[in-house]
């Protein structure tokens, strides 16, 4: 086998990502054909087009990023099976991502506080452009050793910053969402359902990428940090949808 790892840590990792994160497209799917359904009989739609657009756009980006991951699995498991050489190459269409922005949910709920909104935002810029050198260096390099030989710190860094914002947007909106509690029985039951949303896909986004950092940082010689990475890039786009 090649020095990248066993066939368990790197197809097997792969595969496991590929198949969760096409299961998660497909709630993404679902949930873009409910909101459609639900919003053509909204007659508000006729005032605003930006967050079905919005929606649609997301749904566009996830589907192509559902198709890079499956092209990816099938360079890897059908097009070169059984060369374990080739498993240290990188595929240009597996390096793709999905970036998150929460800090326009935090700005409304904080009433268009920026000491608030615009340090996340910050963070999360400079996480779309490491993430978007990390993909770059990636397809140059064209190796898995050879990447982490040079670029170490580049992958790291992202997923630092993935980590932190994920973190500081689940104790913002939790927060936020606690200082918008009534005396009202029926308004205080909504926001407890929004708090234990914010709370869930928020921990389970963060837990994510910890994991995938983790997997990174201490197992050097297999991709389960990348398959891994598959299934992160539909829970934010999942979690952006269920709001």
């Amino acid at each position: 086998m090649s020095s990248i790892g066993s066939v368990v840590g790197t197809y097997g990792a792969l595969f496991l990502g590929g198949f969760f994160a096409s299961i998660l497209s497909g709630l993404v799917a679902l949930q873009v054909l409910v909101y459609f359904k639900l919003y053509n009989n909204d007659p508000r739609h006729l005032k605003t087009l930006v967050r079905p657009l919005a929606i649609l756009l997301l749904s566009i980006i996830d589907m192509f990023h559902t198709g890079l991951v499956i092209a990816g699995l099938w360079d890897y498991l059908i097009k070169n099976f059984g060369h374990a050489d080739r498993i240290g190459i990188i595929p240009w269409y597996v390096n793709s991502g999905i970036p998150h922005f929460y800090s326009h949910r935090i700005f409304r709920l904080s009433r268009q506080n920026y000491f608030i909104a615009v340090p996340i935002c910050i963070l999360a810029v400079c996480r779309l452009v490491s993430a978007s050198a990390t993909t770059a260096e990636m397809v140059l390099t064209g190796s898995f050793l050879e990447f982490r030989s040079k670029f170490y710190w580049l992958f790291t860094l992202g997923l630092g910053l993935s980590s932190v914002v994920d973190i500081i947007v689940t104790c913002s909106l939790f927060l936020l969402l606690r200082t918008k509690r009534t005396a009202n029985f029926n308004v205080d039951a909504v926001f407890d359902l929004l708090i234990l949303y914010a709370f869930e896909t928020g921990s389970l986004t963060a837990a994510g990428t910890v994991l995938s950092m983790i997997c990174w940082l201490t197992m050097s010689n297999n991709l389960i940090f990348m398959g891994l990475h598959f299934v992160i890039a539909k829970l934010y786009a999942n979690s952006l949808l269920v709001a």
